[in-house]
């Protein structure tokens, strides 16, 4: 009788232990899914990024929502991924919270985040509420505005995350850093007389040196089903402005480019998102050799450079195989810029004068530096943008935790590279991921130092010096408080 005991008993214990087991292994299974939906205005309509109007006169490439959502046991999470130049916090909310009634995911749990493609849609801000009013004004409606824009963007990005929702499936998550250190420079410069200037032009005698580094990292997340070869989609993150292409057709830039190499490796199915790392101060501009500003050619050359980076990685991405998604969020406020009434009193006198100027002449005299009267456009610009608003701007910071090793941290605006590596350098997670211009395009955001040296990021800038540091204080807590 005892022996029949003692063997029950360790058959209860074993049986226990197996469904012990068999609920771990559930636990840690993550599903996850990938869906792209377009958002392409009509062709016509204002380009952003520039502080002059110009239109669309095509359409080089479509631009495009793309939506990853990843679920493990009650946690879940979505991205998404807007070929924009920046979307803003009104905006993101809708989209947010609408996605949430429809899913079930938390709205702090969704990140929307824009790659900051200077040939998409102009849609918010001073420049477009300026050029609409004018045409109001002259015409009764205006003939460059088709669709409400905003409107159409929120729709399309609850269907993306509605419908990566929908199709959640177990998958393998792979992740790695790659370096990429021949792409990107840092825009800023000492010159020899003095002053730091933004893209001073190539071959210029009067350059010291740059005034910042960048950060040649390529982060990589890559999914596919279980046990398969075959890569559904993924993620690549990289700093550097999205402005490369220039011209008047609508483009994602050279994410565009990177999509294509991607899928040439991967099959034409294969859904390629871009986030933009901190790149405030960095673009594709080298300075030591005679190169146009804008060329078609070299940003095809950037994407597929980087796709080539993501490619050759692929012997050294680690499976993600103790996933422990963790998600944490928090608002904070950064103080902005306040102008006095004389500023604004002059910005008001100006800024027509400032903005008669031809599309085609504007465009190409200031497309790379501070010539004519570039700064004084952006400084009256920010002035009135300023007038009506707070004295303090209400931003989410976001992490996202995939394992011990690897998180995502989502900040808004431009941030400054400094910032960035100053975050990753001081992370407890040994492969730490920062995308910016997320949920809220906010302005530039450059360090203390930076906002002494001035020139045209600081001048753009609407918050305070000192703000930047808040973003990275907050991430860095956030990311120690995630990691345990």
């Amino acid at each position: 009788m005892k022996h029949i005991v003692k063997l029950l008993t360790l058959n209860l214990i074993l049986s226990g232990f197996w469904l012990f087991t068999e609920a771990q292994v559930s636990a840690q299974v993550v599903k996850g899914s990938m869906s792209q939906i377009n958002i392409t205005p009509p062709v016509g309509g204002r380009l952003a990024g520039h502080f002059y109007e110009i239109l669309s006169t095509g359409i080089h490439d479509s631009l495009w929502a793309k939506a990853l959502v990843f679920q493990q046991g009650k946690e879940k999470y979505a991205f998404v991924f807007c070929d924009l130049i920046g979307l803003t916090q009104d905006i993101s909310t809708e989209a947010r919270e609408k996605a949430s009634a429809k899913t079930g995911i938390p709205v702090k749990n969704i990140l929307i985040s824009a790659a900051h493609s200077h040939t998409g849609p102009l849609f918010y801000g001073f420049q477009r509420s300026y050029f609409h009013n004018k045409a109001i004004e002259a015409g009764g409606v205006d003939p460059h505005e088709k669709t409400d824009y905003p409107d159409f963007l929120i729709r399309q990005v609850v269907k993306a995350i509605v419908k990566a929702n929908a199709g959640l499936k177990p998958v393998e998550i792979l992740s790695g850093i790659g370096q990429q250190k021949d792409l990107s420079f840092n825009r800023r410069y000492y010159m020899k007389n003095g002053p730091v200037l933004f893209n001073p032009g190539p071959l210029n005698p009067g350059i010291a040196g740059p005034a910042g580094p960048i950060d040649p990292s390529v982060a990589i997340l890559l999914i596919r089903k279980p046990k398969s070869k075959k890569f559904t989609g993924g993620l690549t993150v990289f700093a550097m402005h999205a402005d490369c292409i220039g011209g008047t057709d609508i483009s994602a830039d050279y994410p565009y480019y990177l999509e294509e190499s991607l899928k040439s490796t991967f099959g034409k199915g294969y859904i390629s998102a871009f986030a933009l790392g901190p790149s405030g101060d960095i673009n594709d501009v080298n300075v030591k050799i005679d190169q146009p500003i804008y060329s078609e050619s070299n940003t095809q050359k950037i994407g597929e450079t980087l796709g080539k980076t993501v490619t050759s990685m692929l012997p050294e991405l680690k499976v993600i195989s103790h996933p422990a998604l963790k998600m944490l969020s928090e608002k904070i406020l950064l103080p902005l810029q306040v102008p006095s009434i004389e500023q604004i009193d002059s910005a008001k006198e100006l800024i027509n004068n400032l903005y008669k100027v031809s599309q085609t002449g504007a465009y190409l005299k200031n497309a790379g530096g501070e010539s004519g009267d570039f700064l004084k456009r952006v400084e009256m610009s920010k002035y009135l943008s300023l007038k009506d608003r707070k004295p303090y701007v209400q931003v989410e910071v976001q992490v996202f935790r995939l394992d011990s090793q690897t998180a995502i941290v989502g900040l808004p605006g431009e941030l400054f590279v400094e910032l960035g590596l100053a975050i990753k350098k001081k992370s407890p997670f040994r492969n730490t991921i920062v995308m910016t211009v997320c949920n809220d395009k906010t302005s530039y955001i450059p360090t203390k130092k930076a906002f002494k040296e001035g020139s045209y990021e600081v001048t753009n800038s609407i918050v305070k010096p000192g703000s930047g540091e808040i973003l990275v204080k907050t991430a860095l807590q956030l990311l120690k408080y995630i990691k345990n």
